[in-house]
């Protein structure tokens, strides 16, 4: 049989075994196939001779390979110092980024920290025994070292207990004692500086507010929040340009300067879905705080773009689509920047009811400004799990710079392209169906750890992520910043009212574009039994599926443009105000 030289065996490098149980512990097994050195057939003749290639073979080598699945909490921490990080390298980082959704820091420290040593033997014990033991010792230490030192690289924030923060003072004077002057000490000391000073900060910050904000109160009189915060908006837009005036590369760059700033502060274990899943119950306010900042962030770009489009109700159909034509812009351009958490924000509320049926304004929107918007809301279709989402974000995580002529082959490039910014709801909906789908707990009171590994997977992704969204170089932009924060914003109950004074309902014009509008912008889960549905994304201030509010009286001819808002961001009286959802 003829066989073609240096052909190899289709076989997958590592192959599932089975399971081991030890010391109540229970292991997954597997086999690794690696592959030696090239060998050929030794022969009479001289050694320097010409070997036919065909008479060339591979010899491959398997190896047992063990991954702890499940244990009790005392074996979870000695794996983290005694396991092998050759087989299983992933046990320490998969430990340390998931380990708050089983069991607190002050806890895993604990059981992590070594006791003192022991005395030294008394004269006439066995020395050599006694030499083992002290080896032993030190071998253990250093592990402890090298374990406290990962995690006050990777997590800096699992030590912030304010005011005292008596973990990391725990991990500091070990430190001192184990490794005195190592940089895992200098580590420990440089971070509960930086506590401290932050504390200061956040301390004078708040005085600087409180005496700010108690004279203010004082003066003002009690006055209808809604004509308040009309005015009040009204009164930043009349001091600066608006922020459409501005250029579309201006206002996508600010955003995704925003986004990105954001989405570096979020702490990957904050997004787990045991911990995000519990943000709305009552007193958890603090819970997942950097996430919840992100979502504030999204909600206010939605804001934004209904409060631009919206905000003006005389305008005529054709500047309504300028505005809207610029937003198509601008979420194209962000698209370019790979930011897709101002893209999708942008796209839900150009999809959102209130925006979605001004047939009219559509209706002059121009045929390439449409074909745009349609191609970039297929990004988001909701078909298969976001699958076209999720094809699109992997392709841009793969994307490499260009090589230099002095790279070596399969060397990293020398420039990678920043980005890309992902919409995180996608990681949050995983997160939260996986913590549904498996158990925490298994037979046995044994931690179920091979779900911290399927989550460690996904934190482990965003984690990348943030490694490259440090490339971006993107330089502040006041006035934009400040356009961005004074743009008018319309609750959810005042985008219907206007959006019906804009176009009532018996206008007859041409279609709006023809898109998918199951986009929803508040994601639910059917939770397992015992756990109440909850939002994973809320958007407050949007629904793009409830039925708009109309409200008779407003809708008179002859009212003046600003008369007419007025009357419209005032909340009806009487029966005949919209059911709150």
């Amino acid at each position: 049989m003829e066989r073609t030289a240096g052909k190899e065996l289709a076989l997958a490098p590592l192959q599932g075994w089975g399971e081991e149980t030890e010391d109540g512990a229970v292991y997954s097994v597997s086999l690794r196939r690696q592959r030696s050195q090239r060998s050929t057939p030794e022969g009479p003749g001289d050694d320097q001779a010409a070997i036919p290639a065909a008479d060339t073979f591979l010899q491959y080598r398997t190896s047992k390979v063990r991954a702890l699945r499940a244990a009790r909490l005392e074996r979870l921490v000695h794996e983290l110092v005694s396991g092998d990080r050759e087989q299983d390298p992933g046990f320490v980082p998969a430990f340390l980024a998931t380990h708050q959704a089983f069991v607190p820091t002050a806890r895993v420290l604990g059981f992590l920290l070594p006791p003192p040593p022991p005395p030294p033997p008394p004269p006439g014990v066995d020395s050599k025994r006694a030499e083992r033991q002290d080896q032993s010792f030190s071998k253990n230490l250093r592990a402890v070292v090298s374990v406290l030192g990962s995690w006050l690289r990777d997590h800096p924030l699992d030590f912030r207990d304010p005011p005292a923060h008596q973990n990391l003072g725990s991990v500091r004077i070990f430190l001192d004692w184990a490794a005195p002057g190592g940089a895992e000490a200098r580590e420990a000391e440089k971070l509960l500086e930086d506590f401290l000073e932050e504390a200061k900060r956040e301390q004078a910050e708040e005085e600087q507010r409180l005496a700010w904000a108690g004279p203010l109160r004082a003066a003002q009189s009690p006055r209808s929040e809604f004509v308040e915060d009309f005015e009040e908006e009204e009164s930043h837009s009349s001091e600066g340009p608006e922020l459409l005036d501005f250029s579309v590369d201006e206002v996508a760059e600010q955003l995704t300067l925003m986004d990105v700033e954001l989405f570096l502060r979020v702490r990957t274990c904050e997004c787990l879905g045991s911990m995000w899943s519990q943000r709305d119950r009552p007193g958890a306010a603090g819970i997942s705080p950097t996430v919840r900042a992100t979502v504030a962030q999204f909600n206010a770009v939605t804001s934004c773009v209904l409060g631009s489009v919206l905000a003006t109700p005389g305008l005529a159909a054709s500047q309504r689509a300028q505005r809207i034509e610029k937003w198509i812009r601008i979420a194209q351009r962000c698209r370019e920047l790979r930011n897709f958490s101002s893209l999708r924000a942008i796209l839900s509320a150009l999809q959102s009811n209130p925006i979605y049926r001004l047939k009219r304004s559509w209706g002059a929107v121009s045929r390439e400004a449409l074909s745009t918007f349609r191609k970039l809301s297929q990004i988001f279709s909701d078909e298969n799990n976001h699958l076209s989402c999720r094809a699109v974000l992997s392709q841009e995580e793969t994307t490499e710079g260009p090589h230099d002529d002095g790279c070596l082959p399969g060397s990293l490039p020398s420039k990678l392209p920043p980005g890309p910014v992902p919409y995180l709801g996608t990681f949050l909906t995983d997160l939260v169906m996986l913590d549904t789908a498996l158990p925490d707990m298994l037979k046995g009171n044994l931690i179920n750890f091979e779900k911290r590994r399927k989550e460690w997977e996904i934190l482990a992704r965003i984690q990348q992520l943030q490694q490259r969204c440090q490339l971006y170089s993107l330089s502040p932009r006041p006035p934009v910043l400040a356009a961005l924060r004074a743009q008018h914003q319309l609750s959810e109950e005042q985008s219907y009212r206007v959006s019906r004074v804009i176009e009532p309902p018996a206008a007859s014009c041409p279609s709006s574009p023809r898109i998918r509008r199951r986009i929803s912008l508040t994601k639910c889960l059917r939770s397992c039994p015992g756990r109440r549905t909850l939002p994973l994304v809320g958007v407050p201030g949007i629904h793009p599926h409830q039925p708009p509010v109309c409200l008779q009286g407003l809708l008179h001819p002859v009212l003046e443009t600003e008369t007419l808002l007025l009357a419209v961001l005032q909340p009806p009286q009487g029966p005949r105000a919209p059911p709150t959802r």
